[in-house]
């Protein structure tokens, strides 16, 4: 081991509670993404089954009892990520929130008490975040890739299987109870977490522990170009998947005769997630080889060059092929970002600075269908696909610049100095 713990307990146990906890946040994760998507399937459905609002109504208020959630996630995300001693506390509160607001989903009456749940499922969905500070700062920089991207595997499965889940739970036993019994399931997951998990850091030596204030913090942030590319990539990532998600059925429809399009459209964009849980491992793998700075401007290009060409897909097939291409491209992109910053944020700062990280993403989340549905009303469902995959190239560009420039810093530092003249 080339760092040290914060804990009294030999290396082999130590090793143990990495794994321990690795796996355990790995379940939590996967439950708390299903529970933000697993009422896809069925929102329109329950608001309507309130009565008295018209079709437009009930596709309004379906968009913002869904976006809420990530609206609120956005602003309350960077103080979720942040480590300290009251890591098992906020653990305690923000999974009992979560499962309070999905259990009482269940017993609302009215669209305007489910907005108001979904709102404090936002505020508790900063486990996600700290989840991320916690795993992050147990691992050793030179293979934060690897354990980052497993944990992100989770998030990414509880995204892909909540609809599903949601789906099927909603047909056997109906709606109301689909809430109660993902609860149930949250409060397991919690209760797993606070009994399970043991906060161990792992830091280097020499690595400072004093505390950072927020406004050094953001500080560090806003000097840091590089720092500001990464988070532009994770709120770009976000931005794309989500710019096209409400207007997959309409194009699958356009590109098939199926009866089952509902399910052909989950395929659609499922697929994105299966080549996410493919690659985004690996993409860590690597990135701890030879840099993340390096895989993150491949991934970038890579994305662009899967995602535009799904404008102009004349067979179904085509494009889920294309999608599980973007799929394996921009899944570790994420991991890479949070990997990156484990490598130069101090330690006592990446929860922080993880935090905010997150919160792009979920702004994001909020950005991505507001302005997929504008490009797609104003120039058709094609040029969402041309110009959001276009960004892509624009964030690699940006980020050869800051690398570039990067490079440029290194070299005038360590370029040797001339003799002196004399007079």
């Amino acid at each position: 081991m080339h760092g040290y713990f914060l804990c009294t307990t030999n290396e082999g146990d130590l090793i143990k509670t990495e794994k321990r906890n690795l796996l355990i946040m790995w379940f939590a994760n996967l439950f708390v993404g299903a529970s933000m998507t697993m009422v896809l399937p069925f929102l329109s459905l329950y608001i309507d089954s309130f009565g008295g609002y018209t079709q437009e109504e009930v596709q309004r208020w379906a968009g913002l009892v869904f976006g809420v959630s990530f609206l609120v996630a956005f602003l309350v995300s960077p103080s979720g990520g942040g480590l300290g001693i009251d890591l098992e506390e906020r653990r305690f509160v923000q999974g009992s929130g979560l499962l309070l607001s999905v259990f009482l989903m269940g017993y609302v009456q009215s669209v305007e008490s489910l907005f108001i749940l979904r709102i404090f499922m936002g505020l508790a969905t900063g486990f996600i975040p700290a989840s991320m500070a916690l795993i992050s700062a147990q691992s050793d920089k030179r293979t934060a890739g690897q354990t980052l991207g497993t944990l992100q595997t989770g998030t990414v499965s509880g995204g892909l299987l909540g609809p599903l889940m949601g789906g099927f739970i909603a047909d056997t036993v109906g709606m109301e109870l689909t809430f109660i019994i993902t609860s149930t399931v949250l409060a397991f997951a919690t209760l797993l977490v606070i009994v399970g998990v043991k906060e161990v850091l792992y830091q280097e030596k020499g690595e400072s522990n004093r505390k950072y204030h927020w406004k050094e913090v953001l500080h560090h942030i806003s000097t840091s170009p590089m720092l500001i590319v990464i988070m532009v990539v994770a709120l770009l990532v976000q931005l794309v998947n989500f710019s096209v998600q409400p207007l997959l059925a309409l194009y699958v429809d356009a590109l098939t005769q199926t009866e089952n399009l509902a399910f052909m459209a989950g395929m659609a964009f499922s697929v994105t997630g299966l080549g996410n849980l493919v690659a985004t491992r690996k993409w860590g793998q690597i990135g701890d080889r030879i840099g993340h700075e390096k895989i993150m401007l491949l991934l970038l290009i890579l994305s662009g060059i899967f995602f535009i060409p799904q404008a102009f897909v004349g067979e179904l097939w085509h494009l889920i092929a294309l999608r599980f291409l973007f799929g394996i491209a921009v899944g570790g992109l994420i991991p890479c970002t949070t990997a990156y910053i484990r490598q130069v944020c101090p330690l006592s700062m990446q929860g922080e600075v993880l935090g905010y990280n997150q919160s792009f993403r979920f702004l994001g989340n909020v950005i991505g269908p507001v302005s997929g549905g504008f490009i797609a009303g104003t120039l058709g469902i094609p040029a969402v696909f041309i110009i959001t995959g276009a960004l892509f190239f624009v964030a690699a560009l940006c980020l050869k610049v800051v690398l570039s420039q990067n490079k440029k810093s290194v070299d005038m530092n360590v370029k040797p100095s001339g003799p002196e003249k004399t007079t």
